[in-house]
């Protein structure tokens, strides 16, 4: 395949039919040379008709299909342009580019491959295409070693970096109690109180058993709105029961309780699935809780590895639910009389939401989800919507095999922001602070493969604009405002504050 850049030239493919199409171009003979070694390893390799274009990895298909032309890792060679500059002569795109590999360009010797490979091959070549580029640019890329201080410029603020909290081990979230006092989870289990900025020597005790396993552990902790007066706090974990026929298997749930001289009292639990429910797998499960100020608590729970459960409303898992603080079912919910539906979704057809927030500014409620290998997402989370997964994606497999090579469908939500390739998308936050007047009510992003902080700004439901503030300084779990206006961010050791630069 060849995709013009910058400049067009031959390309290599791999069937009798793209070999007609060779002919038909008019390409002249010395041409034909360079290619037939890769048109004879592709004819032995599968039959001639465009239908039995053989499925496999899309690296393999790049591989076969692409590099002789564009070269192994996109750099191009003497018959085709480099795919890594940013100048495309039939759109840059995703659209754009799927568009170039689906028609062709017969003309220049650019093949017509819709016909010899599915849709959803040419989707999962788009995404390979952003990955490999990323990878190339990212490696030629040096980073320093992160300073424990850092000063640095943005667009709309300039602002200090400095450790806040050190000595923290894969800090999941974190609250404000009081002005001075504020409450960490740590995935491994472990829930800690922090003082002026000290990390209590020992955690809080009390806590119920944890399953703590792969993606599995302590995740969110949130305060209850009226935190001051009631005392509530509000925990997601994940538990492991064991099933009626012997086998442990795993699920989120949510508690909450009241701290008493170090240790969690009053626990009461809010959301448990059944025992049936429960899943025997280490990953997917979510999760953040968030409050709309009127009562309600709001929770995310990933679909558990099993995708088709993100569309089953008889099932718990990729859905954001809604409760009453105590957890009584709302009568208002938009499935409450389905009597096959668990009466606390709110929303459904979600992969791993693990970020979730209010905007001070509408009320509206926004969502940040992992996708698969590319494709996670930002969603404007509305009542009783179905927001597509597995369905429609932007991503594809791991393994680099194809999902699906929808990406909208009538009946299924479109998310407001996605990304190719993946950052893994984690903490939202929604600046509610007065030490930076311009980033008022906008939104902060936290992502953990792209190691990334993103300020992103969202105007009548769309986002508007997107800046990376600062990367490379680890994992970023999460994000929220402090009492003092600053925004704490959590890094794999330590948590950072980001203050005003002068």
């Amino acid at each position: 395949m060849r995709l013009h850049s910058e400049r067009t030239s031959s390309l290599s493919y791999g069937s009798s039919s793209a070999a007609l199409l060779l002919v038909r171009s008019g390409l002249r003979w010395r041409r034909w040379l360079g290619l037939f070694p890769v048109l004879i390893l592709a004819l032995l390799e599968r039959p001639a008709a465009a239908q039995d274009f053989r499925a496999g990895t899309v690296a393999e298909r790049y591989a076969l299909l692409c590099a002789n032309c564009h070269g192994r890792n996109l750099e191009g060679s003497g018959t085709g342009p480099s795919l890594l500059k940013d100048t495309w002569l039939h759109g840059g795109d995703d659209e754009g580019i799927a568009r170039s590999i689906r028609t062709g360009f017969p003309e220049k010797g650019m093949p017509v491959w819709g016909t010899a490979i599915p849709e959803k091959e040419i989707r999962a070549m788009v995404i390979y295409l952003r990955e490999t580029r990323a990878k190339v640019l990212r490696d030629q890329t040096k980073v320093s070693t992160p300073p424990a201080v850092l000063t640095a410029k943005s667009q709309l603020h300039d602002f200090k970096l400095e450790t806040w909290v050190d000595g923290v081990v894969e800090p999941w979230s974190l609250a404000f109690l009081s002005p001075t006092q504020a409450i960490m989870t740590e995935k491994r289990g472990f829930l800690y109180l922090i003082e002026n900025g000290k990390l209590a020597p020992r955690p809080i005790s009390g806590l119920p058993m944890i399953y703590v396993n792969g993606q599995a552990g302590l995740m969110d902790v949130v305060p209850h709105p009226d935190y001051a007066t009631n005392g509530w706090i509000y925990l997601s974990y994940s538990e492991q029961l064991t099933k009626v026929d012997g086998t442990p298997a795993a699920f989120t749930r949510i508690i909450r309780g009241k701290l008493k001289d170090h240790v969690l009292v009053e626990q009461q639990t809010i959301f448990q699935a059944k025992l049936g429910q429960y899943i025997k797998a280490d990953w997917h499960f979510g999760s953040r809780i968030a409050f709309d100020g009127q009562g309600h608590v709001f929770f995310s729970i990933g679909e558990r590895g099993q995708n088709q459960h993100a569309q089953d409303l008889t099932l718990p898992g990729g859905k954001i639910h809604r409760l009453h603080d105590d957890g009584r079912i709302p009568t208002d919910n938009p499935f409450v009389s389905d009597p096959t539906a668990v009466p606390s979704i709110w929303s459904y057809g979600h992969r791993n939401p693990q970020g979730l927030a209010f905007s001070p500014s509408t009320g509206e409620l926004f969502s940040s989800e992992h996708g698969p290998r590319g494709g996670d997402e930002l969603n404007l989370v509305r009542r009783g919507l179905n927001y597509g997964w597995p369905v429609i994606t932007y991503g594809m497999n791991y393994d680099g095999t194809t999902m699906t090579e929808l990406t909208a469908k009538e009946g299924l939500e479109q998310p407001i922001a996605y990304w190719v390739p993946s950052l893994a998308t984690c903490g939202i936050n929604f600046y509610t602070g007065d030490l930076f007047p311009k980033w008022k009510n906008q939104l902060f992003l936290a992502s953990l493969a792209a190691e990334q902080f993103l300020r992103i700004e969202i105007d009548g439901g769309k986002v508007v604009s997107q800046e990376v503030l600062f990367k490379d300084l680890g994992r970023i779990r999460h994000v929220i405002t402090g009492p003092d206006g600053a925004l704490y961010v959590l890094l794999p050791k330590r948590i950072v504050r980001l203050t005003p630069a002068s």
